[in-house]
């Protein structure tokens, strides 16, 4: 079995593809999943580095992500799978490898049709996106402005905003050069960081990159604006603009909303492949790479130069 790890924190050179004899066994709640598709995901480059929540992982590590692929075995009190289902999964890690270790209470089947490429573009990634705009919850005339507006879970959110029917939903990038691809998802505004405005404030701001840009995402947000966090980036915030602007900032993790709003989680779950299936929602693969590549797909991640989902291919 082929598996990637790393053995030091660091940059995508850290990342050795190892043969191993070793196979992983579901344990309760688990499935074992024959992977044909491996998402590539921002938190996952930077627990690599050793950044944010992944500084405490143990060493050797394998990054975490999604996958998609085929039920080979089931752990103890497993229901609702079997051996040949398809499937695709979040896993906080253990990912990259051909055969992964899947939460079953997060997996879903893939429909009929339906390619594992196009799972874990979609799913992931879509139930981030969507569990952001539920917890923001823009209503009327309110506005949203996403940031990483361009990546995996950017792209959608702006497609799902436009679908929620928000009037005005601005795309907040690294390069004007994606301003072409993000205005064909529906974006009405697309901005860099580094312009001087951002345009006029938004109701909502959805931040899915954090660290150095969230005081800017923060001071982009109207007079009682809210703030959705969903990154690994980190960052601070002077807690007097919250005060005085009356904003606020709201966490989001998948772990915990997918177990304290399960009935949410599923609908959100239905939700995807619908409208991915009627062609009103479109999950962009940038780059689908072998395992061997692992590096090359996180150097992509970290340049911001992605346009959708990257993908490894075992």
């Amino acid at each position: 079995m082929r598996r990637v790890r790393f053995h030091s924190y660091g940059g995508p050179d850290v990342l050795r593809v190892e043969e191993t004899a070793e196979e992983p066994v579901p344990g309760p709640g688990e499935l074992l999943v024959r992977t044909e598709a491996i998402g590539v995901t921002l938190p996952c480059v930077r627990r690599v580095r050793g950044d944010g929540n992944g500084g405490g992982d143990p060493l050797p590590s394998m990054p975490g992500g999604e996958v998609a692929g085929t039920v080979v075995a089931l752990g103890p009190d497993v229901t609702g799978f079997a051996p040949g289902d398809r499937v695709t999964s979040l896993t906080f890690t253990g990912s990259y490898t051909e055969l992964a270790l899947a939460p079953a209470f997060l997996a879903s089947r893939i429909p009929d049709g339906a390619s594992a490429v196009e799972a874990v573009a979609l799913v992931r990634s879509g139930h981030v996106a969507l569990a952001a705009l539920s917890t923001a919850a823009p209503r009327g005339a309110e506005s949203v402005l996403i940031t990483g507006a361009a990546g995996a879970t950017g792209h959608l959110a702006v497609q799902l905003a436009k679908l929620q029917g928000v009037p005005r939903v601005v795309a907040a990038v690294t390069s004007a050069a994606k301003a072409e691809f993000l205005r064909g998802l529906g974006a009405d505004e697309v901005v860099t960081y580094d312009q001087e405005s951002w345009g006029a404030p938004a109701d909502v701001v959805l931040d899915g990159v954090g660290g150095e840009l969230l005081p800017r995402a923060l001071a982009a947000l109207a007079p009682g604006g809210r703030l959705i966090f969903f990154n690994s980036g980190g960052g601070t915030v002077p807690a007097y603009e919250l005060l005085a602007g009356d904003k606020t900032i709201t966490g989001l993790t998948m772990r915990r909303f997918s177990t304290v709003q399960r009935e949410l989680y599923e609908e959100h779950r239905a939700q995807l492949w619908e409208l991915a299936g009627s062609g009103r929602l479109r999950a962009a693969v940038h780059a689908e790479l072998p395992l061997d590549e692992a590096a090359k797909a996180h150097e992509i991640i970290e340049a911001r130069a992605n346009l959708g989902k990257v993908v490894l291919r075992p």
